[in-house]
């Protein structure tokens, strides 16, 4: 084991303070609740076409070169308000959040009081404002295209365009068929369900039909008599829904549906438009997620064209989002594929059908960023570090390649037009939040934002990153966080906050090493607050995270033990009182760390906890599990219910009662079955509230996680 260095320094936030005159965390603090303990930004952007950045000053919104020393007015709210009169328009409190087309013309959305939304231009030139469109009050899922300045949007289950002064209704659904929304639960990068056109002459669009799917039952209890509330929810091996993609032709008022054929019960993914407007891709995952054709067809009349390319694993494939074509080409686009063991860029020509790998190593690219006019794709990786975000410049043609970011952290950038200059957005562990003028070589051209340490007038411990090793030999990352008046001749008890399941990394190089203000709040409680970032979590590759694959828990549960080995080395650490506390998949992990160690985690909470894989949705669950039919030995495996015979110690088990996500059966069934068996536990229900509790509760309910590790452990 070794200490992590990060750029030649350790990656240890020493942040002790001398406590009397500090402050403590309070549940409101840890809970969202309170801003003042976050970092604060500003908000920089590029003026379009140009190497100009825009911010808000003084009530003004401004624009200045790089390596200018003058700071130019684009508009003042005076100026706003002055336009919007001669316009007829109401004055504005504050300037509208206008997009730029260029230093005189930009358009923006305008809510009135009735909750409908007006879609609007201004112009310097003229000093006039015009309404282009109007978008209805109950509308949701609004997307412009900007060519037209037309906006798809939907209503209940169907699809609008708001084109000008009239409202086209492009579907009437009967029910359990809906348009225009995000499919197959999210998953597959999947974020919406309207997808225009470059040109916008052309509105593709999911249309899901759910009536075959079974009805779960959730309950609303703020009437005088509960009414059910019922979802749509397929569990693992059970009839899912269909979904076909539809291509709507604005001009003509012609709908037509792609021939994506049999079976129906596959996913449609990474909905990608030529840039002729007139073919769109689909990625055809199968049901069973270990097959992808990424198919090209006819948009004008649905005909499946070609298969561009063909990628199948033993385990599953997942789509991390659509394909980039090549700016002005037809032919060429950037694919994020998973072929060599780690997401890289692929470049592929849908005419060739050929396919060249442009970047390689042990590391993952989590993003693609964009293009500029001179060969670069822009993206951002796990190069430097499994914990760190950096930004990269790579030549299409050359393989030249440019990191833009030197300071070690997680970095969110933005490019400008010409590629000449990046606008850096980062934090790190002794940054709470930076924004970095760059140029194309990665140096620093001017500081434009630096936010204070929100938290310097707290008590606050310190957090060290370390690493422990796995037991097929892979590098784990682990996070102590001590308590602000820690002594090294006492022993501590510990809380193992764990998560452990895909999509998600709990440390990380980012402000307080992305353990956030409750697991601090935690540790001045007087916990030592620990976490491992186990296989099968995030961004290590193929290999860290398929290892879950028919047995989810079972590599997960060993890395949290190799974990304790590694704590119990620690003198300041009693091995007598160690818990644990997850939500989610984390409850899950916490739930089977506690079923399955009992002489270590003497008390565990778990929220919204998964019991049992054949209750949850089929997407997410067959991912990882495949059907109960195909992997009846994984399913009885990780089935926590089927297993209370071993409960022992204290358990708190949290769920809420409307939750669509894990439902509430899950933990029911747990209950059930302790009871069966003879077994305590003790139970809590946030009413009304879905697969976490947020809002003002929030800080009740991390109260009653803190008081029962402080009753208990």
């Amino acid at each position: 084991m070794k200490k992590l260095l990060l750029s030649a320094i350790a990656l240890t936030l020493v942040m002790t303070s001398f406590a009397q005159e500090k402050k403590l965390f309070t549940p409101v603090d840890a809970s969202y609740n309170n801003r003042s303990v976050y970092a604060a930004s500003k908000s920089y952007k590029w003026l379009a076409d140009t190497d100009n950045y825009l911010f808000m000053e003084d009530n003004e919104l401004k624009y200045q070169a790089p390596g200018e020393k003058s700071k130019h007015t684009l508009i003042t709210l005076d100026q706003v308000n002055q336009i919007a009169k001669n316009s007829g328009f109401d004055e504005f409190k504050r300037i509208p959040n206008i997009t730029w087309k260029d230093l005189t013309s930009g358009y923006f959305y305008k809510m009135n009081e009735d909750g409908s939304l007006t879609l609007n231009t201004i112009n310097l030139s003229t000093k006039s404002m015009e309404t282009v469109t109007s978008i209805p009050a109950e509308a949701e899922n609004q997307t412009l295209n900007e060519a037209t300045m037309c906006v798809a949007y939907t209503i209940g289950n169907d699809l609008y365009i708001a084109n000008g002064k009239k409202q086209i209704r492009v579907t009437k659904n009967p029910e359990n068929v809906i348009a225009g929304q995000s499919v197959h639960r999210n998953e597959f990068a999947i974020d919406g369900g309207i997808f225009w056109s470059p040109d916008g002459s052309k509105l593709a669009y999911y249309l899901m039909d759910e009536s075959m799917v079974t009805d779960y039952p959730l309950v609303d209890i703020t009437s005088r008599v509960a009414e059910p509330q019922p979802i749509k929810y397929p569990m693992a091996g059970m009839t899912s829904h269909v979904v076909k993609l539809h291509v709507y032709n604005v001009k003509k008022g012609k709908d037509v549906v792609m021939k994506t054929g049999e079976p129906e019960e596959h996913y449609l993914t990474a909905i990608t438009w030529n840039n002729d407007n007139e073919k769109i891709y689909i990625g055809i995952l199968n049901r069973g997620q270990d097959t992808l054709n990424f198919n090209e067809y006819n948009a004008l009349n649905g005909k499946f064209i070609k298969t561009v390319f063909h990628d199948e694993d033993a385990q599953y494939v997942e789509p991390q989002g659509p394909a980039h074509f090549l700016p002005g080409s037809t032919t060429e686009f950037i694919w994020l594929a998973q072929r060599d063991g780690y997401y890289h860029l692929w470049l592929h020509n849908t005419e060739t059908l050929k396919a060249r790998e442009l970047e390689k190593g042990d590391y993952v690219v989590t993003s693609v960023d964009g293009f500029d006019n001179n060969g670069n794709v822009y993206y951002t990786s796990t190069e430097v570090s499994p914990l760190q975000r950096h930004f990269y410049k790579l030549n299409i043609n050359s393989g030249d390649k440019t990191r833009i970011t030197p300071k070690h952290g997680t970095h969110k950038v933005l490019p400008s037009e010409s590629g000449k200059f990046f606008i850096d957005y980062y934090t790190s562990t002794d940054v709470p939040r930076n924004i970095d003028l760059m140029d194309d070589k990665g140096r620093l051209f001017e500081r434009l934002f630096e936010a204070e340490n929100p938290i310097k007038d707290y008590n606050i411990g310190v957090t060290e990153i370390d690493t422990i090793t796995a037991e097929d030999g892979q590098a784990l990352y682990v996070r102590i966080i001590k308590p602000y008046n820690f002594d090294e001749n006492k022993k501590y008890p510990v809380i193992v906050y764990v998560y452990g399941g895909p999509h998600a990394q709990l440390i990380t190089d980012t402000w307080l090493a992305g353990a956030g203000i409750y697991l601090n709040y935690l540790a001045q409680e007087g916990f030592i607050v620990f976490t491992v970032d186990n296989r099968g979590s995030a961004d290590r590759g193929e290999a860290f995270e398929q290892v879950i694959h028919r047995q989810c828990g079972q590599a997960e549960m060993h890395d949290q033990m190799a974990g304790i080995e590694y704590l119990k080395t620690k003198p300041y650490i009693d091995p007598e009182r160690i818990g644990s506390d997850g939500w989610s998949y984390g409850g899950f992990m916490s739930t089977s760390l506690k079923i399955n160690y009992p002489e270590t985690f003497k008390v565990s909470v778990a929220g919204g906890p998964v019991i049992d894989w054949k209750y949850y949705e089929i997407m997410y669950g067959e991912r990882y599990m495949d059907t109960p039919d195909e992997n009846p030995e994984g399913y009885e495996l990780t089935a926590l219910e089927n297993k209370t015979d071993k409960l022992e110690g204290k358990l708190l088990i949290i769920h809420c009662s409307t939750d669509p996500t894990v439902v509430w059966q899950h933990s029911m069934s747990f209950l059930e079955n302790a009871i069966h068996n003879g077994k305590q536990l003790d139970y809590f229900v946030y009413p009304g509230h879905e697969h976490n509790v947020h809002g003002m509760d929030r800080a009740h309910l991390i109260t009653k996680i803190t008081e029962y590790f402080k009753d208990n452990l």
